[in-house]
């Protein structure tokens, strides 16, 4: 029998009671967890962490170099101010972050490690989820409401296509999800398959312990540098408190993103030029700007890489590392054939190519007996799911600070439990038009990982409140601001009398 969290209500036999389940502590749980503790202090709540350890992404990617690609001070809590003086930074500067923040308020306590969630079934009889966690033997869970705070990567396997040849390769091929603890690349020729934020990370990393690097890209990506340490934040800090001089930079910075961002979607060719302006400045004279740094698509059709104080650019520019822009047309013994006939020798390759997503970390759900068809599901303010009852989830935003969402959805979560908890509601469900909502990819991102998924993912639709903009004002207003119930949310009781559903228009409350 799985050990009772010191916040459960009761164990029943074998199944411990609470009013919330947290999948997964990583960023997104942790925050949930202080949400819960802040705003709902008398409900129970356990993180049921897969592995063993407080940290998620950053605890599991071990790659040379690995580092945020954004901003600590929008990336990091709300609640919590971001001290250290570099704001790109390192995972394990964010890993004691995060941990650190977990163990000030308790969080760890509540945290109940090697339990993965592989099923959870809702019953309308009851109004609650049976979770079941595989954790040795198996555990349940009986929980009013599920908070799905696991991101929507696979963690067991990363994307690795494979290529022709690819067992011809005498040397070793190393995926960075994978990234072996043992693995010496000092004086070898190493070959980084990959042009997104892992790449550009890993290159500048390896390069002058390795021979040389190569990063080999079919297609480039947008790279802007920016610096490590936020001049602006340094100068609040020595002015105000550390509270203060954290909001302010924090929303100096939210404005900054948001402005680059619409500038790039409104002036596409302005925003190409400023960015090659930019890449000319860093790179070589006479390097081909227009072929490695030349994306066939608009600035921020997929994510703009972020590169600290330039270091890719000064890899490339004392030899020690460079872009090829091409594609593979087999491994060879010693390294790869290009299309174009050149070949790339190497001793180690290593295959940036990307993750798979797994929609809320491959829980199988149901509801009242049946599966949960998640394909058949729409978003409900970016953090509910119709058809699904209180169940609740956590994804960032992909043209910003993923943290700068899971803050709002987080606030909002503990505002309707507790509006729940007020008017003596058990079961909250996101219910679309009866005449039928028209709809859209989930993730609305050209990036290689999404488009490969889309198909497994959930719908959004096409206004609020089924839109999940990615813009960190409208969701201020729509869920910081915005009312708790709308006419779009069927809220129900145990003891309600049955009857025709009826909605009440001034608290778009739906009762049975």
């Amino acid at each position: 029998m799985p050990a009772a969290p010191p916040s459960a209500d009761v164990t029943e036999g074998d199944v411990t009671v609470l009013d919330v389940v947290i999948v997964g502590a990583g960023v997104s749980g942790v925050g949930a967890a202080w949400y819960l503790q802040a705003m709902c202090p008398s409900m129970s709540f356990a993180i049921l962490e897969a592995r063993d350890a407080i940290g998620g992404t950053w605890d599991l990617f071990r790659y040379p170099g690995v580092r945020s690609d954004s901003d600590l001070h929008t990336f990091g809590y709300e609640f919590k101010p971001w001290r250290d003086e570099e704001s790109i930074a390192s995972a394990s500067a964010i890993l004691a972050y995060v941990r650190s923040t977990a163990a000030e308020n308790g969080i760890d306590k509540k945290v109940l490690f090697g339990h993965k969630v592989v099923a959870a079934s809702w019953s309308s009889a009851e109004a609650r989820w049976l979770v079941e966690a595989a954790a040795g033997e198996r555990a349940l869970f009986s929980a009013r409401w599920i908070f799905c705070a696991g991101g929507y990567y696979d963690y067991a396997q990363g994307y690795a296509p494979r290529f022709e040849g690819q067992d011809r390769f005498l040397g070793r091929i190393v995926h960075p999800q994978h990234w072996p603890g043992d693995l010496d690349y000092a004086g070898k020729k190493v070959v980084v398959i990959g042009s997104g934020a892992t790449a550009v990370t890993i290159v500048p990393a390896m390069a002058g312990t390795a021979a040389h690097v190569t990063m080999l890209q079919r297609t480039p990506t947008y790279i802007l540098t920016v610096p490590s340490r936020d001049a602006f934040a340094s100068r609040m800090r020595k002015w105000l408190s550390p509270e203060r001089a954290y909001a302010v930079t924090r929303w100096k910075n939210i404005n900054q993103e948001l402005a680059f961002y619409y500038f790039c979607r409104r002036f596409p060719r302005a925003a190409r030029r400023f960015i090659r302006g930019i890449n000319v400045k860093e790179l070589p004279e006479g390097y081909p700007v227009d072929v490695d740094f030349n994306p066939p698509y608009s600035p921020w059709d997929q994510r703009v890489c972020l590169v600290p104080d330039s270091d890719l650019f000064h890899s490339i520019k004392n030899g020690t590392a460079s872009i090829t822009t091409d594609s593979i047309k087999t491994f060879t013994e010693t390294g790869i054939l290009l299309t174009s006939g050149r070949e790339l020798n190497a001793d180690l390759i290593v295959t940036a190519t990307g993750l798979n997503i797994l929609p809320f970390g491959g829980v199988a759900l149901s509801v009242d007996g049946f599966p949960a068809e998640l394909t058949d599901s729409v978003a409900y303010k970016g953090m509910m799911l119709s058809g699904i009852p209180n169940f609740a989830f956590a994804i960032g935003y992909t043209n910003s600070s993923w943290t700068l969402k899971i803050g709002l959805v987080c606030e909002h979560f503990c505002r309707l439990l507790g509006y729940m908890r007020e008017h003596g509601f058990d079961r909250c469900e996101a219910v679309p038009p009866g005449a039928g909502l028209p709809t859209q990819p989930l993730l609305n991102f050209g990036a290689g990982y999404v488009q490969r998924s889309l198909q497994r993912l959930p719908k959004q639709g096409l206004a609020q409140p089924w839109l999940m903009p990615m813009n960190y004002r409208a969701d201020v207003k729509m869920l910081r601001k915005g009312p708790v119930a709308d006419p779009s949310l069927s809220f129900t009781s145990l003891e309600a009398e049955t009857g025709d559903m009826f909605c009440d228009a001034g608290h778009g409350i739906r009762l049975r």
